[in-house]
């Protein structure tokens, strides 16, 4: 029996979008000829996987069918969601279609993650798919590269030659804690499950009836049009918002881990999506998008919906004006160099693969006092992106307005 993919696409993107409801959530953000939910649609075009559900809010649905179609995916079913509840509902909900068979193993995969090593990923799944059972859950672990606080961590412990148990999870610790996590050879929780249809109906059962109760009544009750089944909103909508990971992964006995080392990123940071640029940025470079100043240059790498990431090179001994911006905020990725900050009043030096937020308002200058040039990836956020949304209160070039 194949594997079902379910991919879950309802997440609305605030940690990137905070300050705006209006943005693309960052599963369908174009980044230049590609998404992240195109490229989990991709990675689940393989013969051990049997076709996809796909799991997401009814305001995305014209997205979700747009890039089935882009891929040539012909057969899916959509779960269409009333309102956002995080990932327990979605998860069980998806189980509970009757054309699942019990024994059936699935694989709950975010639309947002970028994932590498695709034939190493996919011997992992096979590898313990004869170890699933109906009470058990695996859960992905991908081998920490950097001690961060974006990510929860899990520690296990080992009670067979292929099994390592979950023994305690950490949400989102500071990086000192991190730190000590990765020293006990933590890993970071991927977000994607493994398990067959009767654990996750069995666990909530056990551990959250009234989701259970809820989310079986909203399946049932469900309307269904061109595939797609539009849950019940009676029910689904008495819900109360719960991940996965709350509801089930912290209270269940048989939580099992597959651990990985594989580049894996959810891009849930501008600095993330900085880094994706910085490293792939020969494919967006363009010799019509570099321009020449006084203190050195930039390059405008890729202009999205609401974004604008460039590349900014201060020479040594330079230094862009003191400025303002009146309709954007910038990140800023340190990928070279030991510049000079100003925001507002505070002054102070930073290194490379630090990162910066600039908000919309703020008086802020990059200095180079160093023989070295700096370099910056530098991701625009805001109605205007232009050069016009520039004022400037001091400039050794004499650039002032």
């Amino acid at each position: 029996m194949k594997i079902k993919p379910v991919i879950m696409c309802g997440g609305a993107g605030t940690r990137l979008w905070s300050q705006s409801k209006k943005n693309i959530p960052k599963q369908f953000i174009n980044f230049g000829g590609w998404t992240l939910f195109e490229k989990t649609l991709q990675r689940i075009k393989n013969s051990i996987f049997d076709y996809p559900i796909i799991s997401t809010n009814i305001a995305y649905v014209n997205l979700v069918r747009k890039y089935l179609l882009k891929s040539k995916i012909k057969k899916f079913k959509i779960i269409l969601e009333t309102s956002k509840k995080n990932t327990a509902p979605s998860i069980l909900s998806s189980a509970l279609l009757k054309e699942i068979p019990h024994n059936q193993s699935m694989i709950f995969l975010s639309a947002d993650h970028l994932i590498e090593k695709i034939k190493k990923f996919n011997k992992s799944i096979m590898l313990n798919k004869k170890f699933l059972n109906e009470n058990n859950i695996f859960i992905f672990g991908i081998k920490p590269t950097t001690p961060s606080s974006e990510y929860g961590y899990f520690l296990t412990k080992k009670i067979s030659i292929n099994i390592n148990k979950v023994d305690r999870f950490i949400e989102k610790p500071n990086v000192n804690i991190a730190k000590k996590i990765i020293k006990k050879k933590g890993y970071w929780n991927s977000g994607i499950f493994f398990a067959r249809k009767d654990s996750i109906v069995n666990n909530f059962k056990k551990y959250q009836p009234k989701i259970f109760k809820l989310c079986n009544d909203a399946v049932n009750k469900s309307t269904i049009y061109k595939n797609a089944y539009q849950l019940n909103g009676n029910s689904f909508n008495k819900l109360k918002e719960k991940s996965f990971d709350y509801a089930i992964l912290e209270k269940a006995k048989n939580i099992n881990a597959i651990k990985l080392n594989i580049p894996w990123s959810d891009l849930g940071s501008w600095k993330e999506i900085s880094m994706i640029f910085y490293k792939n940025k020969t494919n967006y470079y363009n010799k019509r998008n570099v321009f020449n100043r006084p203190w050195g240059k930039y390059i405008n790498l890729y202009s999205g919906n609401g974004f604008l990431v460039k590349e900014i090179v201060v020479n040594p001994k330079s230094s862009i004006s003191l400025q303002k911006h009146r309709h954007r905020s910038e990140h800023w990725t340190i990928v070279l160099g030991r510049p000079k900050i100003t925001i507002n009043k505070k002054k102070f030096f930073i290194k490379t693969n630090d990162s910066i937020f600039i908000p919309k308002g703020s008086i802020h200058r990059i200095e180079n006092i160093y023989k070295n040039p700096v370099k910056i990836i530098e991701i625009q956020i805001g109605s205007i992106l232009r050069e016009t949304d520039i004022i400037r209160y001091k400039d050794i070039y004499g650039r002032t307005n």
